[in-house]
This record gives C-alpha cells, sequence and structure tokens, in this order.
C-alpha cells in the first residue's frame, strides 16, 4: 500500500537525524530489545528495509531455522566498522521497499517499534502518525506472528486515550496508542504507562523483549 510506504520512509529519515546528534557512548545504550544496544537496532532495520520474502528463507536455512542466528549476522554485517558506518547503512535504504514475508504492514510496525525501541531509552521523544500507529494496532490484535501480541491482549480491553481505538472486551487497559502498540509487542517499559485493571495481567504477560 502506498500510503504505508509514504510513511516508512519519513519516519526512517526522522530516526536517522535523530541518531545524528547522539554522541559515540549514547550508541552502546541497551534498547527496549533484551540484549540489543541502540546501534544493534539500528543494524537490524537497515537488515529488515534489505530483506526480501526470497532472501528472508534462503538466510533463515542458512542460520539452521534459528531466527536469532540470523539477526545476529545480520546485525554484525550493518553495524560495519564504527557508528558511522551503521548510521550510514542505515540512510542508504530510508527509500526502500523491501518487505519481510507478511504485508506492508509488517514493516510499518517493525519501522514504528524498532524506532520507539531506540528512541525511549534515549530520552528522545517522538510523535508517531496516529494513521499509522492505528495501522499496527489493528495489525498486532490479530497475529500471533508479531511477537505473540494476540495472546498477550486476549481476555482484555485496550482502550486508546488519544485516537478512536479500542479492541477486545474484558479487564480495560488504556493509555496512549503508542504506548499500547508497544506493550501489544511486547516492551513492558511501555506497560508502566498504562492504566486500568487488567494492566497487571499485561503486565504478566510480558517479560524480555522480544526482537
Amino acid at each position: 500500500m502506498a500510503e504505508i510506504w509514504a510513511t516508512v520512509r519519513p519516519e526512517r529519515e526522522e530516526l536517522a537525524a535523530d541518531l545524528q546528534a547522539i554522541d559515540g557512548a549514547a550508541w552502546e545504550t541497551p534498547s527496549l530489545c533484551s540484549g540489543w544496544t541502540v546501534r544493534d537496532v539500528l543494524a537490524h532495520m537497515t537488515a529488515l528495509a534489505r530483506m526480501t520474502p526470497a532472501r528472508f528463507f534462503h538466510k533463515l536455512v542458512a542460520s539452521g531455522f534459528h531466527p536469532s542466528v540470523l539477526q545476529a549476522r545480520d546485525i554484525t554485517l550493518e553495524k560495519g566498522g564504527s557508528v558511522e558506518e551503521t548510521l550510514a547503512g542505515f540512510r542508504s535504504v530510508t527509500a526502500g521497499k523491501n518487505r519481510l514475508p507478511g504485508t506492508d504492514r509488517v514493516m510499518l510496525g517493525e519501522t514504528l517499534v524498532h524506532a520507539e525501541d531506540i528512541r525511549r531509552p534515549l530520552g528522545i521523544s517522538h510523535e508517531y502518525p496516529l494513521g499509522a500507529l492505528v495501522t499496527v494496532a489493528d495489525l498486532y490484535k490479530g497475529s500471533n506472528l508479531i511477537a505473540g501480541s494476540r495472546t498477550r491482549i486476549a481476555g482484555l480491553s485496550l482502550h486508546a486515550t488519544d485516537a478512536g481505538w479500542s479492541t477486545g472486551s474484558g479487564p480495560v487497559v488504556s493509555g496512549r496508542l503508542l504506548s499500547l502498540v508497544m506493550a501489544m509487542a511486547g516492551r513492558r517499559a511501555a506497560v508502566e504507562d498504562l492504566e486500568g485493571e487488567g494492566v497487571e495481567a499485561l503486565r504478566s504477560r510480558t517479560g524480555p523483549a522480544p526482537r
């Protein structure tokens, strides 16, 4: 869908601009993805932007069907020899329209969630397009392929306080849509932003953030 790529490109470009301003030590800040620094996540985003379904399956076979091995290899490759090379590599793919197996919405989700995986630990605030967040939330609510999000929110009623979006039934979890999306993706830090009688249940279903 054209509107998705019309969002992905500027979001990538704005992330690159934000990271241009950070110093070398900040690149080693732990991200919201367990075991990965913000530099690792950016290298992962670069690898995802170069991916195609055929390339993904080839790499998966070569890694012995272990996604973590595939990811680690790609991160090492895309990090390069310096933070300047890491950032330059990411800048080179901002306009790309390659995608993982699945719909274009998957790449929108990867772009927004991983950008926040980087920004939040660095204390960088960013206003993500609400329409794009709604698209990702609608994808995540019905899918377990994205970090088990459908199972994570089962039996809960999610309500966005800054958008006309809600889903599910049961104990309520409410908050900004970005925090809901991040929590759906398994980011425990985002659960701390939320309110309602269902928050404890949601917190119990999040651990070290998936990648």
